[in-house]
Protein backbone atom coordinates (compact mmCIF):
# COMPACT_ATOMS: atom_id res chain seq x y z
CA UNK A 1 0.00 0.00 0.00
CA UNK A 2 1.30 3.75 -1.22
CA UNK A 3 1.64 6.54 1.65
CA UNK A 4 -0.62 9.43 1.35
CA UNK A 5 1.98 12.22 1.80
CA UNK A 6 0.25 15.32 2.31
CA UNK A 7 1.53 19.07 1.45
CA UNK A 8 2.36 20.39 5.12
CA UNK A 9 1.02 23.70 5.45
CA UNK A 10 3.49 25.29 8.04
CA UNK A 11 6.64 24.06 5.72
CA UNK A 12 4.77 26.09 3.25
CA UNK A 13 4.32 29.22 5.28
CA UNK A 14 8.01 28.87 5.76
CA UNK A 15 8.64 28.73 2.15
CA UNK A 16 6.64 31.93 1.51
CA UNK A 17 7.91 34.10 4.17
CA UNK A 18 11.70 33.34 2.79
CA UNK A 19 10.53 34.09 -0.65
CA UNK A 20 8.18 37.45 -0.05
CA UNK A 21 11.13 38.90 2.50
CA UNK A 22 14.08 37.74 -0.45
CA UNK A 23 11.57 39.85 -3.00
CA UNK A 24 11.19 42.46 0.22
CA UNK A 25 14.97 42.92 0.62
CA UNK A 26 16.16 43.66 -3.46
CA UNK A 27 13.28 46.45 -3.70
CA UNK A 28 13.39 48.49 -0.24
CA UNK A 29 14.86 51.61 -1.06
CA UNK A 30 18.83 51.70 -1.95
CA UNK A 31 21.53 52.78 0.64
CA UNK A 32 19.23 55.25 2.98
CA UNK A 33 18.06 52.45 5.19
CA UNK A 34 19.94 51.08 8.40
CA UNK A 35 22.53 48.64 7.63
CA UNK A 36 20.37 45.97 9.36
CA UNK A 37 17.99 46.38 6.44
CA UNK A 38 21.07 44.82 4.51
CA UNK A 39 22.97 42.33 4.27
CA UNK A 40 25.52 42.33 6.80
CA UNK A 41 28.34 42.27 4.74
CA UNK A 42 27.41 44.98 1.86
CA UNK A 43 26.55 47.96 4.63
CA UNK A 44 25.16 51.11 3.42
CA UNK A 45 25.60 53.63 1.88
CA UNK A 46 27.89 52.46 -0.12
CA UNK A 47 27.39 48.34 -0.18
CA UNK A 48 30.61 47.64 -0.62
CA UNK A 49 31.26 44.36 0.10
CA UNK A 50 33.33 43.67 3.43
CA UNK A 51 34.27 39.98 4.09
CA UNK A 52 35.27 40.94 7.58
CA UNK A 53 32.08 42.27 8.90
CA UNK A 54 30.69 39.79 11.09
CA UNK A 55 27.27 39.43 12.19
CA UNK A 56 23.91 38.33 10.36
CA UNK A 57 20.74 40.53 9.74
CA UNK A 58 17.10 39.37 8.72
CA UNK A 59 18.22 39.47 5.39
CA UNK A 60 20.91 36.88 5.62
CA UNK A 61 18.16 34.28 7.15
CA UNK A 62 16.08 34.45 4.44
CA UNK A 63 18.26 31.93 1.93
CA UNK A 64 18.96 29.54 3.95
CA UNK A 65 15.17 29.45 4.92
CA UNK A 66 14.43 28.72 1.41
CA UNK A 67 17.04 26.61 1.53
CA UNK A 68 15.81 24.30 4.32
CA UNK A 69 12.56 23.97 2.89
CA UNK A 70 13.68 23.07 0.17
CA UNK A 71 15.40 20.44 2.17
CA UNK A 72 12.34 19.19 3.89
CA UNK A 73 10.38 18.57 0.74
CA UNK A 74 12.94 15.98 -0.31
CA UNK A 75 11.37 13.19 1.25
CA UNK A 76 7.99 14.43 0.48
CA UNK A 77 8.14 14.52 -3.10
CA UNK A 78 10.60 11.70 -4.12
CA UNK A 79 9.04 9.29 -1.76
CA UNK A 80 6.14 8.95 -3.75
CA UNK A 81 8.86 8.54 -7.06
CA UNK A 82 10.42 5.96 -4.79
CA UNK A 83 7.45 4.11 -3.98
CA UNK A 84 5.95 4.19 -8.03
CA UNK A 85 9.01 4.27 -10.21
CA UNK A 86 12.11 1.87 -10.77
CA UNK A 87 15.76 3.04 -9.78
CA UNK A 88 15.99 4.15 -13.01
CA UNK A 89 13.09 6.22 -13.44
CA UNK A 90 13.88 8.02 -10.56
CA UNK A 91 17.01 9.14 -11.56
CA UNK A 92 16.41 10.21 -14.87
CA UNK A 93 13.81 12.81 -12.78
CA UNK A 94 16.60 13.70 -10.42
CA UNK A 95 18.20 14.71 -13.35
CA UNK A 96 15.52 16.56 -15.05
CA UNK A 97 14.88 18.41 -12.20
CA UNK A 98 18.10 19.37 -11.79
CA UNK A 99 18.54 20.57 -15.54
CA UNK A 100 14.74 22.77 -15.69
CA UNK A 101 16.47 24.53 -12.47
CA UNK A 102 19.80 25.65 -14.06
CA UNK A 103 17.74 26.32 -17.44
CA UNK A 104 15.47 28.68 -15.30
CA UNK A 105 18.51 30.21 -13.78
CA UNK A 106 19.83 31.12 -17.13
CA UNK A 107 17.18 31.78 -18.38
CA UNK A 108 15.30 34.57 -15.78
CA UNK A 109 18.87 35.93 -15.61
CA UNK A 110 18.81 36.56 -19.36
CA UNK A 111 15.58 37.76 -19.53
CA UNK A 112 15.77 40.71 -17.53
CA UNK A 113 14.83 43.84 -19.78
CA UNK A 114 18.29 45.60 -17.93
CA UNK A 115 19.99 42.22 -19.16
CA UNK A 116 18.61 42.16 -22.64
CA UNK A 117 19.74 45.96 -23.56
CA UNK A 118 22.30 48.48 -22.54
CA UNK A 119 18.91 50.51 -22.49
CA UNK A 120 15.75 49.06 -22.47
CA UNK A 121 12.71 50.22 -24.15
CA UNK A 122 8.92 49.22 -24.76
CA UNK A 123 9.73 45.84 -26.85
CA UNK A 124 12.81 44.69 -24.49
CA UNK A 125 10.01 45.50 -21.66
CA UNK A 126 7.96 43.78 -23.97
CA UNK A 127 9.32 40.81 -24.65
CA UNK A 128 10.62 40.53 -20.95
CA UNK A 129 6.80 39.81 -20.13
CA UNK A 130 6.95 37.74 -23.01
CA UNK A 131 9.79 35.85 -21.11
CA UNK A 132 7.83 35.77 -17.87
CA UNK A 133 4.51 34.18 -19.93
CA UNK A 134 6.88 31.72 -21.84
CA UNK A 135 7.65 29.99 -17.93
CA UNK A 136 4.22 29.08 -17.84
CA UNK A 137 4.59 27.03 -20.71
CA UNK A 138 8.05 25.60 -19.70
CA UNK A 139 7.10 24.99 -16.22
CA UNK A 140 3.08 24.98 -15.63
CA UNK A 141 0.87 21.75 -15.03
CA UNK A 142 -0.93 21.29 -18.09
CA UNK A 143 -2.73 17.83 -16.85
CA UNK A 144 -6.21 19.10 -16.04
CA UNK A 145 -5.99 20.50 -19.25
CA UNK A 146 -4.23 18.82 -21.69
CA UNK A 147 -2.70 14.81 -22.50
CA UNK A 148 0.80 13.99 -21.32
CA UNK A 149 1.88 14.24 -25.26
CA UNK A 150 0.13 17.89 -25.51
CA UNK A 151 1.95 19.02 -22.12
CA UNK A 152 5.21 17.60 -23.46
CA UNK A 153 4.52 19.36 -26.85
CA UNK A 154 3.63 22.51 -25.12
CA UNK A 155 6.78 22.72 -22.74
CA UNK A 156 9.36 21.94 -25.62
CA UNK A 157 7.65 24.65 -27.81
CA UNK A 158 7.71 26.89 -24.98
CA UNK A 159 11.66 26.03 -24.04
CA UNK A 160 12.65 26.68 -27.53
CA UNK A 161 11.37 30.24 -27.88
CA UNK A 162 12.87 30.71 -24.37
CA UNK A 163 15.84 29.58 -26.56
CA UNK A 164 15.18 31.79 -29.52
CA UNK A 165 15.22 34.81 -27.33
CA UNK A 166 18.43 33.81 -25.52
CA UNK A 167 19.78 33.71 -28.88
CA UNK A 168 18.23 36.32 -30.78
CA UNK A 169 16.36 38.96 -27.88
CA UNK A 170 19.39 41.14 -27.25
CA UNK A 171 20.34 44.54 -28.39
CA UNK A 172 23.48 47.16 -27.98
CA UNK A 173 26.71 45.14 -26.60
CA UNK A 174 24.69 42.69 -24.30
CA UNK A 175 24.55 39.12 -25.35
CA UNK A 176 23.87 35.63 -23.96
CA UNK A 177 26.94 34.51 -21.87
CA UNK A 178 26.78 31.35 -20.51
CA UNK A 179 29.07 32.30 -17.59
CA UNK A 180 26.25 34.54 -16.14
CA UNK A 181 23.28 33.52 -14.37
CA UNK A 182 21.24 33.56 -11.42
CA UNK A 183 23.52 32.51 -8.85
CA UNK A 184 21.16 31.72 -6.30
CA UNK A 185 18.69 29.49 -8.77
CA UNK A 186 22.27 28.04 -9.77
CA UNK A 187 23.35 26.82 -6.13
CA UNK A 188 19.40 25.76 -5.61
CA UNK A 189 19.75 23.56 -8.41
CA UNK A 190 22.81 22.33 -6.98
CA UNK A 191 21.37 21.67 -3.99
CA UNK A 192 18.18 19.76 -5.47
CA UNK A 193 20.80 17.16 -7.68
CA UNK A 194 23.22 16.94 -5.26
CA UNK A 195 20.71 16.73 -2.10
CA UNK A 196 18.14 14.73 -3.54
CA UNK A 197 20.65 12.23 -4.75
CA UNK A 198 22.49 12.12 -0.99
CA UNK A 199 18.95 11.41 0.14
CA UNK A 200 17.95 8.89 -1.96
CA UNK A 201 20.96 6.70 -1.39
CA UNK A 202 20.72 6.96 2.65
CA UNK A 203 17.40 7.71 3.22
CA UNK A 204 17.06 4.37 5.00
CA UNK A 205 20.46 5.01 6.74
CA UNK A 206 20.18 8.89 8.02
CA UNK A 207 23.65 8.34 10.00
CA UNK A 208 25.29 8.08 6.77
CA UNK A 209 23.53 11.27 5.71
CA UNK A 210 24.49 13.20 8.04
CA UNK A 211 28.41 11.77 8.02
CA UNK A 212 29.02 12.86 4.85
CA UNK A 213 28.27 16.51 6.43
CA UNK A 214 32.23 15.84 8.44
CA UNK A 215 33.49 14.80 5.18
CA UNK A 216 32.76 17.91 3.13
CA UNK A 217 33.93 20.16 5.90
CA UNK A 218 37.24 18.31 5.56
CA UNK A 219 37.71 19.14 2.21
CA UNK A 220 36.55 22.89 2.91
CA UNK A 221 39.33 23.25 5.62
CA UNK A 222 42.31 21.32 4.24
CA UNK A 223 41.34 22.69 0.40
CA UNK A 224 44.03 25.61 0.67
CA UNK A 225 46.98 22.95 1.15
CA UNK A 226 48.41 23.03 -2.24
CA UNK A 227 48.87 19.88 -3.84
CA UNK A 228 46.63 18.22 -1.56
CA UNK A 229 43.29 15.97 -2.86
CA UNK A 230 41.29 18.31 -0.94
CA UNK A 231 42.83 21.30 -3.00
CA UNK A 232 42.12 19.00 -6.19
CA UNK A 233 38.58 17.81 -4.84
CA UNK A 234 37.98 21.48 -4.37
CA UNK A 235 38.64 23.34 -7.39
CA UNK A 236 37.51 20.38 -9.94
CA UNK A 237 34.61 21.18 -12.00
CA UNK A 238 33.21 19.91 -15.60
CA UNK A 239 31.55 23.37 -15.87
CA UNK A 240 32.19 26.24 -14.02
CA UNK A 241 29.31 27.76 -14.94
CA UNK A 242 27.31 24.58 -13.73
CA UNK A 243 29.02 23.08 -10.81
CA UNK A 244 31.72 24.20 -7.78
CA UNK A 245 32.21 22.28 -5.06
CA UNK A 246 32.09 25.22 -3.51
CA UNK A 247 28.26 25.65 -3.59
CA UNK A 248 28.18 22.02 -1.43
CA UNK A 249 28.78 23.90 1.76
CA UNK A 250 24.69 24.48 2.18
CA UNK A 251 24.22 20.88 1.88
CA UNK A 252 25.07 21.57 6.11
CA UNK A 253 21.63 22.72 5.68
CA UNK A 254 19.92 20.62 2.97
CA UNK A 255 21.11 17.63 4.50
CA UNK A 256 19.86 18.36 8.07
CA UNK A 257 16.19 19.72 6.40
CA UNK A 258 16.11 16.22 5.00
CA UNK A 259 15.10 14.89 8.96
CA UNK A 260 12.14 17.43 8.73
CA UNK A 261 10.72 16.24 5.98
CA UNK A 262 11.10 12.52 7.09
CA UNK A 263 9.24 13.53 10.39
CA UNK A 264 6.28 15.07 8.76
CA UNK A 265 6.13 11.83 6.35
CA UNK A 266 5.91 9.88 9.88
CA UNK A 267 3.10 12.12 11.53
CA UNK A 268 0.96 11.71 8.57
CA UNK A 269 0.66 8.25 9.57
CA UNK A 270 0.02 8.57 12.90
CA UNK A 271 -4.08 7.67 13.45
CA UNK A 272 -4.38 9.87 15.78
CA UNK A 273 -1.98 13.00 16.89
CA UNK A 274 -3.91 15.55 18.77
CA UNK A 275 -2.30 17.81 20.83
CA UNK A 276 -2.79 17.77 24.41
CA UNK A 277 -1.76 21.17 25.81
CA UNK A 278 -2.24 24.12 23.55
CA UNK A 279 -0.43 26.65 26.31
CA UNK A 280 2.66 24.35 26.42
CA UNK A 281 2.85 24.67 22.63
CA UNK A 282 2.16 28.01 22.34
CA UNK A 283 4.78 28.60 25.06
CA UNK A 284 7.16 26.64 22.40
CA UNK A 285 6.27 28.80 19.48
CA UNK A 286 6.66 31.74 21.48
CA UNK A 287 10.50 31.17 22.80
CA UNK A 288 11.32 29.71 19.64
CA UNK A 289 10.28 32.78 17.91
CA UNK A 290 12.07 34.96 20.82
CA UNK A 291 14.96 33.06 19.39
CA UNK A 292 15.07 33.85 16.14
CA UNK A 293 14.79 37.74 17.06
CA UNK A 294 17.53 37.74 19.84
CA UNK A 295 20.31 35.97 17.77
CA UNK A 296 19.57 38.32 14.73
CA UNK A 297 19.94 41.06 16.95
CA UNK A 298 22.86 40.34 19.01
CA UNK A 299 24.96 38.41 16.42
CA UNK A 300 24.20 42.10 14.27
CA UNK A 301 25.04 44.26 16.69
CA UNK A 302 27.80 41.93 18.06
CA UNK A 303 26.89 41.26 21.81
CA UNK A 304 28.13 37.68 21.07
CA UNK A 305 28.54 36.85 25.13
CA UNK A 306 25.16 38.19 25.92
CA UNK A 307 23.30 36.44 23.44
CA UNK A 308 25.34 33.31 24.41
CA UNK A 309 23.84 33.99 27.93
CA UNK A 310 20.21 34.44 26.33
CA UNK A 311 20.60 31.34 24.17
CA UNK A 312 21.57 29.17 26.92
CA UNK A 313 18.44 30.40 29.10
CA UNK A 314 16.25 30.51 26.46
CA UNK A 315 17.02 26.59 25.19
CA UNK A 316 17.18 25.46 28.36
CA UNK A 317 13.80 26.37 29.23
CA UNK A 318 12.24 25.46 25.60
CA UNK A 319 13.78 21.44 26.42
CA UNK A 320 11.95 21.91 29.58
CA UNK A 321 8.88 22.88 27.99
CA UNK A 322 9.30 20.64 25.19
CA UNK A 323 10.12 17.20 27.89
CA UNK A 324 6.61 18.13 29.50
CA UNK A 325 4.93 17.68 25.86
CA UNK A 326 6.92 14.84 25.32
CA UNK A 327 5.54 12.89 28.31
CA UNK A 328 1.56 14.09 27.40
CA UNK A 329 2.06 13.27 23.49
CA UNK A 330 5.16 11.21 23.26
CA UNK A 331 7.77 12.02 20.54
CA UNK A 332 5.85 14.17 18.47
CA UNK A 333 7.19 16.66 15.49
CA UNK A 334 7.36 19.25 17.54
CA UNK A 335 9.27 17.64 20.30
CA UNK A 336 12.10 16.56 17.51
CA UNK A 337 12.32 20.15 15.63
CA UNK A 338 12.60 21.74 18.91
CA UNK A 339 15.68 19.39 20.23
CA UNK A 340 17.15 19.56 17.23
CA UNK A 341 17.17 22.63 16.21
CA UNK A 342 18.31 24.24 19.75
CA UNK A 343 21.34 21.30 19.35
CA UNK A 344 22.19 23.18 16.12
CA UNK A 345 21.90 26.72 17.46
CA UNK A 346 24.18 25.76 20.26
CA UNK A 347 26.45 24.32 17.93
CA UNK A 348 26.46 26.85 15.59
CA UNK A 349 27.58 30.21 18.41
CA UNK A 350 30.24 27.47 19.62
CA UNK A 351 31.17 28.04 16.33
CA UNK A 352 31.12 31.85 16.08
CA UNK A 353 34.70 33.00 17.06
CA UNK A 354 35.74 30.59 14.63
CA UNK A 355 36.78 32.04 10.54
CA UNK A 356 36.10 35.83 11.54
CA UNK A 357 32.72 35.22 13.45
CA UNK A 358 29.33 34.49 12.00
CA UNK A 359 28.93 35.34 8.11
CA UNK A 360 27.13 34.86 5.07
CA UNK A 361 29.40 35.60 2.82
CA UNK A 362 31.90 34.25 2.88
CA UNK A 363 29.71 31.86 4.61
CA UNK A 364 31.11 30.38 8.05
CA UNK A 365 30.40 27.29 9.67
CA UNK A 366 28.62 29.61 12.41
CA UNK A 367 26.39 30.48 9.29
CA UNK A 368 25.14 27.26 8.67
CA UNK A 369 24.36 25.61 12.16
CA UNK A 370 22.59 28.38 13.83
CA UNK A 371 20.41 29.12 10.27
CA UNK A 372 19.64 25.59 9.96
CA UNK A 373 18.58 25.69 13.84
CA UNK A 374 16.45 28.87 13.48
CA UNK A 375 15.15 27.23 10.27
CA UNK A 376 14.11 24.08 12.68
CA UNK A 377 13.10 26.70 15.56
CA UNK A 378 10.84 28.57 12.75
CA UNK A 379 9.20 25.35 11.60
CA UNK A 380 7.95 24.92 15.27
CA UNK A 381 6.39 28.14 15.36
CA UNK A 382 4.35 27.96 12.48
CA UNK A 383 3.36 24.40 12.78
CA UNK A 384 2.03 25.40 16.09
CA UNK A 385 0.04 28.37 14.86
CA UNK A 386 -1.56 26.24 11.93
CA UNK A 387 -2.26 23.17 14.46
CA UNK A 388 -3.94 25.45 16.82
CA UNK A 389 -5.48 27.68 14.18
CA UNK A 390 -3.56 30.57 15.49
CA UNK A 391 -3.28 33.58 12.65
CA UNK A 392 -4.51 31.41 10.12
CA UNK A 393 -5.21 34.08 7.50
CA UNK A 394 -1.44 34.96 7.46
CA UNK A 395 -0.34 31.40 7.28
CA UNK A 396 -2.93 30.68 4.83
CA UNK A 397 -1.20 33.63 2.78
CA UNK A 398 2.01 33.09 3.58
CA UNK A 399 1.36 29.08 2.34
CA UNK A 400 0.02 29.71 -0.88
CA UNK A 401 3.18 31.98 -1.68
CA UNK A 402 4.96 29.01 -0.72
CA UNK A 403 3.31 26.96 -3.01
CA UNK A 404 4.36 28.95 -5.83
CA UNK A 405 7.99 29.94 -5.29
CA UNK A 406 9.11 30.25 -8.58
CA UNK A 407 6.11 32.47 -10.01
CA UNK A 408 6.85 34.66 -6.52
CA UNK A 409 11.21 35.03 -7.48
CA UNK A 410 10.34 36.25 -11.06
CA UNK A 411 7.18 38.35 -10.84
CA UNK A 412 9.04 41.13 -9.56
CA UNK A 413 12.02 41.42 -12.64
CA UNK A 414 9.59 39.77 -15.49
CA UNK A 415 6.48 41.29 -15.03
CA UNK A 416 5.99 44.06 -12.52
CA UNK A 417 9.46 46.11 -12.97
CA UNK A 418 8.73 45.88 -16.71
CA UNK A 419 5.25 47.39 -16.34
CA UNK A 420 6.29 49.70 -13.74
CA UNK A 421 8.99 51.42 -16.37
CA UNK A 422 6.70 51.26 -19.41
CA UNK A 423 4.06 53.18 -17.47
CA UNK A 424 5.98 55.60 -15.96
CA UNK A 425 4.91 54.22 -12.14
CA UNK A 426 8.13 53.72 -10.94
CA UNK A 427 8.73 57.12 -10.31
CA UNK A 428 5.60 56.85 -7.86
CA UNK A 429 7.77 54.27 -5.89
CA UNK A 430 11.34 56.25 -6.65
CA UNK A 431 10.13 58.82 -4.60
CA UNK A 432 9.54 56.78 -1.32
CA UNK A 433 13.17 57.03 -1.19
CA UNK A 434 13.19 59.65 1.89
CA UNK A 435 13.56 58.06 5.08
CA UNK A 436 13.37 54.51 7.17
CA UNK A 437 9.30 54.61 6.71
CA UNK A 438 9.28 55.71 2.91
CA UNK A 439 12.19 53.42 1.81
CA UNK A 440 10.27 50.53 3.82
CA UNK A 441 7.26 51.07 2.40
CA UNK A 442 8.52 51.06 -1.16
CA UNK A 443 9.58 47.50 -0.66
CA UNK A 444 6.19 46.43 1.16
CA UNK A 445 4.53 48.04 -2.07
CA UNK A 446 6.52 46.04 -4.56
CA UNK A 447 6.20 42.77 -2.51
CA UNK A 448 2.33 42.88 -2.12
CA UNK A 449 1.90 43.11 -5.48
CA UNK A 450 3.96 40.06 -5.87
CA UNK A 451 2.46 38.25 -3.58
CA UNK A 452 -0.91 39.17 -4.87
CA UNK A 453 -0.01 38.02 -8.29
CA UNK A 454 1.17 34.54 -6.88
CA UNK A 455 -1.80 34.13 -4.83
CA UNK A 456 -3.71 34.34 -7.92
CA UNK A 457 -1.89 31.92 -9.43
CA UNK A 458 -2.02 29.60 -6.41
CA UNK A 459 -5.89 30.06 -6.38
CA UNK A 460 -6.34 28.87 -10.15
CA UNK A 461 -4.44 26.24 -9.39
CA UNK A 462 -1.50 27.24 -11.92
CA UNK A 463 1.64 26.09 -10.26
CA UNK A 464 5.17 26.14 -11.89
CA UNK A 465 7.10 23.23 -10.84
CA UNK A 466 10.23 21.29 -12.15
Amino acid sequence: MKEQIKRNNSLDSLRGIAILLMVLSSSIAFAILPGWMYHAQVPPPSHQFNPDAAGITWVDLVFPFFLFSMGAAIPLSMRKKIQSGTSRATLLSIVKRAFLLVFFASFTFHARAWVLSDQPEVPTYLLSILCFFLLFAIYGEFGAWLNKVQSNFVKLLGMLIAIAVMAFGFSGTKSFDIHKTDIIMLVLANMAFFGTIIWWLTFKNVWLRIGILPIVMAVFLAAKEPGSINEIIFNWTPAVWLYKFYYLKYLFIILPATLAGEWIIEEQKETSNELKNKQLYVISALISFALIVINVICLYTRHVELNFIINGLLIATLLLVISKVKKLDGRNLVVKMAYLGGYLLLLGLLFEAFEGGIKKDYSTYSYYFVCTGLAFLAMVFFYVLERFNILHHLTNTLAMVGKNPMIAYTAGNLLLIPILRMTRTEEYLNHLNNGFLQGLLRGVIFTTIVALITIWATKKRIFWKT
